[in-house]
Order: structure tokens, then C-alpha cells, then sequence
């Protein structure tokens, strides 16, 4: 999923360990974007969904290339390793947090009005964790 533009804001989850910096900090900070498959990362919207209220931040959804892209904190990128799954740095650029979808080809699954923080990378890694093994179960059962 290729972004462009520039980001005018991103704020981390401020119950996340991980968070680069503190949500006061967050206007203009930037974002990194975690690109997974589409049926995983419909499956973790759906588990975050079921969790707190504010666990989901911000999703794309790329119709063409069949993924989604969680909005995480800037930082996140450094210490990203989840298989299957990217996490690319935006370094304040490339990622527009506006009602338009910042991709040609895109569109928000979970728009920065529905979700105003950025998903908790830890929260998100498990959720995803849970989603591969949700659709591994699916798919030997089939």
C-alpha cells in the first residue's frame, strides 16, 4: 500500500507501553502504517472491535491489493516483526489523516472520525496473532 501526501496528525494510544512518545506530543508527530492481507486484517479489526472501546485506530482498506493498513505509532516500524504482516515508516510524510483517503485506490475501513488514536502496536500484534490462528483453524476445517 503506497501512501502520499503528509501527515497532519497521529496520536498514539495513551495506554500503550509502547508509544513513542506521549499522546500531548501526538499533533504532527507522524504514523507508521502495519500493511496486512485482507481477510487477517478484517479478522483483527473485528477482535480489536470486541476489545476496548478506543482499540482500533484508523484502517485502510486497498480494494486493488487486497490489504489493510492499521495507522500505529511513528516508531513502530523500528521494532515491527510480526510474519506476514510490514510496517512501513511514514517519517511524517506519506499519510494524511483526513476524511479523503490519502491512497489513489483506497478507502478507510475505520476512518481517523471513528478513531482518532493510533492502534497499540502490542494490542494489534496479538489481534493479529489471534486472527492467523482464527483462519488457520477455518481453513483445515474446510
Amino acid at each position: 500500500m503506497q501512501t502520499n501526501g503528509s501527515v497532519d496528525s497521529c496520536a498514539p494510544s495513551p495506554t500503550s507501553p509502547t508509544s513513542p512518545m506521549p499522546p500531548t506530543a501526538a499533533t504532527g508527530a507522524g504514523c507508521d502504517l502495519v500493511t496486512v492481507p485482507s481477510r487477517q486484517g478484517l479478522e483483527a479489526v473485528d477482535i480489536l472491535r470486541r476489545g476496548a472501546a478506543d482499540a482500533v485506530g484508523p484502517v485502510l482498506h486497498d480494494d486493488g491489493g487486497g490489504t489493510l493498513g492499521f495507522v500505529v505509532p511513528a516508531g513502530t516500524a523500528a521494532g515491527w516483526d510480526v510474519p506476514g504482516s510490514t510496517c512501513t515508516r511514514t517519517d511524517g510524510r506519506g499519510l494524511r489523516l483526513a476524511p479523503e483517503p490519502p491512497v489513489e485506490g483506497s478507502d478507510w475501513l475505520v476512518p481517523p472520525g471513528e478513531a482518532d488514536l493510533a492502534t497499540d502496536p502490542a494490542v494489534l500484534r496479538r489481534a493479529l496473532g489471534e486472527a492467523a490462528r482464527m483462519i488457520e483453524a477455518a481453513d483445515s476445517c474446510s
